[in-house]
């Protein structure tokens, strides 16, 4: 028979067992800081800049969660990367990266993902967590080795891939492959949990995210509404930029419709009154994905395009871009 004192070791080291799986706080994603030239500068690293959806992974008592920037669970919407992240060795395990749909030519779009049109695949860029060793305070050249180490690639999970080593150089390739852009990072940073300039974001061409303030009248052959009213926050107030009248097909103008009902208003705190005439204002709770050409002098969005709904990120972090 085992002694006490045995019973006693074993039962100490399924508890420190247990307690390495827990992961005891809550991540807030580090965001990037948009920087309108490229730059070359010792000791960063540049990596493609993807267009999807925000994912913290969570690893831990058996059990995978996937939750997006605002906290929205999503691990049963993406249920392949779920099952991938399951089958990694670490028992506790917390990453930090983008889930996307790649087309035909490799190049991620949010588009195909809003409207499910392909195999998501989760990116992952960073590593916070592992069997029970936090790795917040960590240089990020030290995460990356550890996330080498423990990340088996496949169909659903793969490595950010970095571009060249030239900042510029990196650029130029990111451009020529149509890439929305890329993301500069300092080697030497721990991990920020918020918007910082350590890591760096620098687009080929723009795409941001802009709330829905209303839509005017349909015309001709259209249902439900012409065009969306668009806005942002800009030094606390409320600012209109434009309207996009472009990037819907049925199906969209149909969801889009029955999501703005609900949230119709009789004002809305606006900075300037809206210019348009036959329009239905909305309170605003819905975030556009808007590809555009650039905002005017006078804040306007010029040849807007709509992407999709953004249900990961809450309207009073859209502020005005500069």
């Amino acid at each position: 028979m085992r002694s006490n004192k045995s019973k006693s070791r074993e039962i100490a080291i399924r508890r420190n067992n247990s307690a390495a799986d827990k992961i005891p706080f809550r991540l807030r994603p580090m965001l990037a800081t948009l920087t309108d030239e490229p730059f070359d500068w010792p000791g960063w690293r540049y990596e493609e800049k993807y267009d999807g959806d925000r994912i913290i992974a969570y690893k831990q008592d058996g059990q995978v969660r996937l939750l997006s920037r605002n906290g929205k669970d999503r691990t049963k919407q993406f249920e392949a990367v779920t099952a991938a992240i399951g089958r990694l060795r670490p028992s506790s395990l917390l990453l930090d990266g983008e889930v996307v749909v790649f087309d035909r030519g490799n190049v991620s779009h949010f588009q195909l993902l809003q409207r499910g049109e392909g195999a998501p695949v989760y990116m992952v860029f960073d590593c916070l967590w592992c069997d029970g060793r936090d790795l917040r305070t960590q240089p990020l050249i030290e995460r990356l080795a550890v996330l080498a180490g423990v990340l088996k690639e496949g169909q659903a999970i793969r490595r950010a891939k970095a571009l060249a080593t030239n900042g510029l150089r990196a650029f130029q390739q990111a451009k020529r492959r149509g890439l929305e852009g890329l993301v500069a990072k300092d080697l030497s940073s721990a991990y920020v949990e918020a918007r910082s300039t350590l890591w760096r974001k620098v687009k080929v061409h723009r795409e941001d995210e802009f709330i829905i303030l209303g839509y005017t009248r349909p015309g001709g052959a259209r249902r439900y509404f012409g065009a969306l009213l668009l806005g942002a926050h800009d030094r606390g107030k409320l600012r209109y930029v434009g309207k996009v009248g472009t990037g819907f097909d049925a199906a969209t103008l149909t969801s889009l419709y029955r999501q703005l009902v609900p949230l119709k208003t009789a004002s809305l705190p606006l900075a300037v009154a809206i210019p348009e005439r036959n329009v239905t204002l909305v309170r605003p709770h819905l975030v556009a994905q808007i590809s555009y050409q650039e905002l005017t002098g006078d804040g306007k969005l010029r040849q807007p395009v709509f992407l999709g709904l953004r249900s990961d990120k809450p309207a009073s972090d859209v502020v005005l871009p500069k």
